[in-house]
């Protein structure tokens, strides 16, 4: 909410400049990586074991949901509004909420698991609990997966989806980007429906391989594209597929973290996941700016290809041991 609210304001005074940008999207990286394990771990504490995995399939489902939409929702505050109010508005969203967490009756030390003693972090800590997974495959290769996905591509693309709507051809970039984006989360929606499909799309280890693979090419695709059609469908079809293996991911290292580190798990895998993404901006956008964003994208998708065809051979070479 700060860091919206600073945006704002200094939209609205004029007065924005590059040093204000490199802080406020600090400030945003470290919030958003410190309250994701314990927005996860509450669910625990709210829905009990009977529906867990469902819970952690919808929690996952509205994070990864919320990063596809929120661009887009953005882009179309900004449309009707301006930059500035609609960062505003943004303020005024998590109002309700704030409020709500502050009152629930979730949480707290009471709600500790038996067994479960405070220990002490950083990167001593990050060693001993990789080390205490390393014999868990789905754990390790999941952790992996999600911080190998966010490293070399992420969502960096969608910073430079202006320049992308520009090189399509289209006569409005402005509107046109906001329409890439909202495919993409439009795709998101509907990979979540079919996640939550009972029956379909069961959590496992090389299913989550299988259709971060086909992420790759889906990305690699849209970064040759030409055509703004076909754009626009492989946008769809990347936010149906991100959507889907990242919840993945996330469902079964919730489920498969032994209760006692489960907190610890959580948090080195959204290390993993949302940290690296600070690493996207390397592959894709620093490196834009040398060789063009479509090769940057492209190359980037085919090193994350290269890299879930070896965890998939591990993960397949493990379950045949």
């Amino acid at each position: 909410m700060v860091v919206s609210l600073g945006w704002g304001l200094l939209f609205l005074l004029g007065v924005l400049e590059v040093w204000h940008a490199v802080v406020l999207l600090t400030l945003h990286g470290m919030a958003g990586v410190l309250w994701a394990p314990g927005s996860q771990l509450l669910i625990h504490d709210i829905v009990g074991q009977e529906h867990l995995q469902s819970a952690v399939r919808l929690n996952a489902t509205s994070r990864t949901l919320g990063i596809l939409m929120g661009p887009a929702v953005g882009g179309g505050l900004m449309l009707l509004a301006s930059p500035a109010i609609g960062l505003l508005v943004n303020v005024v969203i998590y109002v309700p909420l704030l409020w709500w967490l502050w009152k629930a009756p979730h949480g707290g030390p009471r709600h500790v698991p038996q067994g479960v003693t405070a220990r002490a972090g950083g990167l001593a800590e990050i060693v001993a609990i990789s080390r205490e997974i390393s014999g868990n495959r789905t754990i390790l290769s999941m952790i992996l997966l999600a911080g190998a996905s966010s490293f070399f591509v992420g969502n960096a693309f969608q910073a430079q989806m202006p320049e992308y709507a520009h090189d399509l051809g289209t006569e409005n970039a402005d509107f046109s980007y906001s329409v890439l984006l909202a495919a993409n989360a439009a795709g998101a929606v509907a990979g979540g429906l079919i996640l939550e499909s009972k029956g379909l799309l069961p959590a496992r280890p090389n299913t989550a391989i299988f259709l971060t693979i086909l992420w790759c090419f889906v990305i690699a695709g849209f970064a040759a594209a030409t055509s703004y059609p076909l754009a626009l469908a492989l946008m769809f079809v990347a936010g149906f597929l991100n959507l889907a293996f990242s919840a993945m991911t996330q469902t079964l290292v919730q489920l498969h973290a032994p209760a006692h580190v489960r907190g610890r798990l959580i948090g080195l895998y959204n290390m993993s996941f949302h940290g690296s993404r600070a690493f996207s901006g390397l592959t894709v956008g620093v490196l834009g700016s040398l060789i063009g964003i479509h090769w940057s994208l492209a190359l980037s998708a085919l090193a994350l290809l290269a890299l879930s065809i070896a965890l998939l051979a591990f993960s397949m070479r493990v379950d045949g041991a």
